[in-house]
């Protein structure tokens, strides 16, 4: 394997829809065997049908997917929901053995797949801690050593003793991954668990495989979560229907990604059939939106920009445009207004760079109310048109003085105010 610490080969795995158990127990038995011996499944047929999404009652989570990992790299992987991320991630994590292919791994392995994975929920978080590091090979002195600088990651010194099965989901991710990424593993495979966690500690967490990253450990990271992947990683790989479609630069593999799942659909928005919770006088109507960049993602202090394209309906001698940016959870951040500026004849289209100069987001989910109108805030503001639920962005946390993403807790708020002053 020369420097690769994981090499995969032709690895497919196969489900049975609608089936619990292999079949008779001729078959459990030749399935036994066949797996004893390194071949596949051989009541499974993959010569000629093997790229075939469903083939009777089989399904492929999985489809000959090849490709290695070397020693100190962090490798993102990101894909739609069922492209196959989560079952490769068990393969390489040995909760499950792939139909056909193989896999080689050098070096021990902390896995976070799912809530739960590897506790054993009658016994306390404390003894978890010491279960999960003898599963990985290590001495208790070398867990004693780690056990105070895992509680305290944790964040939940107070419900150690107390047995995990009455932990909510929250406090067993934290547990998990605080034992995951501070048992010295060689390789750190995490899955997309962290979104269970809150904002802060999945920020907390980021920044500890950054750390391990650092370190020299082998980390691979699932995540729907763009900018996490761009910052914690230089490497992705992109799945798509259970196939690797890329693995390259982090950079390349986002684009590849936009495009798999509809680059449009993420920086251009087509709304001049859209459904107005706000009507307006209509004598001019919004067409369209675009992000100027390929992926929805800005960082701390930049401008954000978009171009807008609106159509007159009627002679207009004058005309703005406004924005209102919500968070996720569509509280309203702020409102925003330009002036006035010449307007169309009717049918004439007018396309527009809009720029809100640093705005001071903090990291998170965002989207847009944009309208178009006239007036001002002494005479009064008439709209035009008004489209709400748009030009959705993401803002990625800041990286810190050490290398590591910066924390923003949401109660802080949506926006970063700039640096005290004393005087």
């Amino acid at each position: 394997m020369s420097d690769s610490v994981i090499k995969v080969e032709n690895v497919s795995k196969a489900y049975r829809l609608g089936q619990i158990g292999g079949g008779t127990l001729k078959e459990d038995v030749s399935r036994w065997w066949a797996k004893l011996r390194g071949k596949p499944d051989p009541f499974l047929k993959i010569g000629e049908e093997h790229h075939a999404r469903k083939m009777g009652e089989q399904f492929w989570a999985l489809d000959n997917v090849s490709f290695e990992v070397k020693q100190g790299e962090v490798l993102g992987i990101i894909g739609r929901n069922g492209a196959g991320k989560s079952t490769l991630l068990k393969i390489l994590s040995q909760v499950t053995t792939p139909t056909s292919g193989q896999i080689k791994i050098k070096g021990r392995i902390a896995s976070l797949l799912e809530v739960g994975t590897g506790f054993n929920p009658e016994m306390t978080g404390r003894e978890n801690v010491f279960l999960n590091g003898a599963i990985l090979g290590m001495t208790k002195a070398e867990i004693r050593k780690k056990f105070d600088e895992i509680v305290a990651f944790s964040e939940i010194e107070e419900f150690i003793d107390t047995p995990v099965k009455r932990y909510s989901s929250g406090m067993y991710v934290r547990l998990a991954f605080a034992v995951a990424a501070h048992l010295e593993p060689e390789i750190l495979i995490c899955d997309e668990v962290l979104a269970v966690g809150d904002i802060a500690f999945q920020k907390k967490c980021l920044g500890k495989m950054g750390d391990v990253a650092r370190e020299g450990r082998t980390v691979l990271f699932v995540s729907h979560s763009i900018s996490s992947v761009l910052q914690l990683t230089k490497l992705g790989l992109v799945m798509d229907k259970g196939r690797l479609v890329f693995h390259g630069s982090s950079e390349k593999a986002v684009e590849v990604y936009t495009g798999e799942t509809g680059a449009e659909s993420v920086v251009f928005f087509n709304v001049e059939k859209s459904p107005r919770q706000y009507i307006g006088t209509q004598e001019a109507r919004f067409v369209s939106f675009r992000l100027d960049r390929e992926v929805p993602i800005f960082r701390p202090n930049e401008d954000f920009s978009f171009i807008a394209k609106i159509r007159a309906r009627e002679n207009l001698p004058q005309i703005r445009f406004s924005m209102t940016v919500f968070a996720s959870d569509g509280t309203p951040v702020g409102c925003c207004f330009g002036s006035e500026r010449p307007g169309l004849n009717n049918g004439e289209e007018l396309e527009v760079k809009i720029v809100l100069p640093s705005p001071r987001l903090a990291p998170g989910h965002y989207h847009c109310a944009v309208a178009a109108g006239k007036g001002n805030n002494r005479t009064g503001f008439v709209d035009f048109d008004a489209v709400h639920n748009t030009l959705t962005f993401e803002v990625c946390p800041e990286e810190g003085d050490l290398g590591t993403l910066s924390t923003w807790h949401r109660n802080w708020g949506s926006v970063v105010f700039p640096e005290l002053k004393y005087q």
